[in-house]
């Protein structure tokens, strides 16, 4: 059962708005997360190596956000907000405390747009708040016009195949059930999409693997895809190099190699790869008619 503890704010006001997931505002209702993937880049000392066992549930997080929102939509301060940017807000808890339920109503009430990220099949539970929102959302002006819309709804994958999800991605639903899902978020008419990442290198970048990807995404008909590769940090036994690098030497001894290489000075992958991968998705999306951005620019 998750801990309960009481925090100062839950809206949080980002420095400029994300180019690519476009928040205005983070809203993060839990803090640690139950799906304890191994490459989260807020893994470390703070949650543990099993981040299921420090999940806390923040107590006072309606009362605030319907303090704190009523206080900007007096200002006229609408912008997007991120449900969630540091941990899912879908998690397994969420079927008995339902705050993320009862924090999409104070949303709805106070008119502010949400972009929801989640690897869970809960949000369907959710599908009728979120469409009311799509409609009563003000959105900020400079954006109106390639959006249009005032909910997004973005299901992320780092592969489609459950058996590799269940090595690095544990505790969430598996992607099988994830595109059933995302399939049914794009038949009730809100704007769907794709967080591609992060691509695990020779495991779901391969050519196969990133055509079975994006088909499995093209047949779900979601409006956009954005694809990133992995990045890694830390050297304790709770951080997401330990623990992916475990997890390579376990399932797939042939690749530790080649991981120790790329990520031996830095925790990103090197310059040569990031550029080969990015003309690869260019190229690969555009062959399956998929954009690589919310925004609608066409609309402009």
């Amino acid at each position: 059962m998750p801990r309960e503890k009481e925090v100062k704010t839950i809206l949080n006001k980002s420095k400029r708005r994300d180019p690519w997931f476009l928040d205005d505002y983070t809203v993060n209702l839990y803090s640690g997360c139950s799906f304890n993937c191994l490459f989260c880049y807020i893994r470390g000392s703070k949650y543990g190596q099993h981040m299921e066992r420090s999940l806390s549930v923040k107590s006072n997080a309606l009362e605030l956000l319907e303090r704190q929102l009523s206080n900007r939509a007096k200002k006229g301060q609408y912008g997007i907000i991120a449900l969630s940017s540091a941990t899912d807000p879908y998690l397994h808890a969420e079927r008995d405390f339902r705050f993320t339920r009862q924090a999409l109503e104070i949303i709805l009430k106070y008119r502010f747009p949400v972009h929801i990220l989640t690897r869970s099949d809960l949000v369907l539970r959710d599908l009728d708040l979120i469409q009311a929102i799509d409609e009563a959302a003000i959105l900020p002006e400079e954006i109106r016009k390639p959006l249009s819309r005032g909910a997004i709804v973005t299901f992320s994958f780092s592969t489609v195949d459950d058996a590799v999800a269940r090595i690095f991605e544990p505790g969430a639903t598996p992607p099988s059930q994830r595109l059933q899902a995302m399939s049914q978020t794009k038949d009730s008419g809100l704007l769907t999409g794709v967080s591609m990442m992060p691509m695990l290198p020779w495991i779901s970048d391969t050519t196969q693997s990133l055509n079975e990807m994006l088909s499995a995404f093209q047949s779900c008909k979601v409006d956009y895809v954005l694809p990133a590769t992995l990045t890694l940090f830390g050297s304790g036994p709770s951080d997401s190099r330990t623990l992916v690098m475990r997890a390579i030497g376990k399932h797939y001894p042939d690749l530790v190699s080649r991981y120790e290489q790329y990520f031996a000075e830095a925790g990103c992958v090197p310059d040569f790869y990031q550029k080969a991968f990015d003309l690869k998705m260019k190229e690969l999306l555009a062959a399956y008619g998929l954009r690589s951005s919310i925004l609608n620019f066409s609309e402009k």
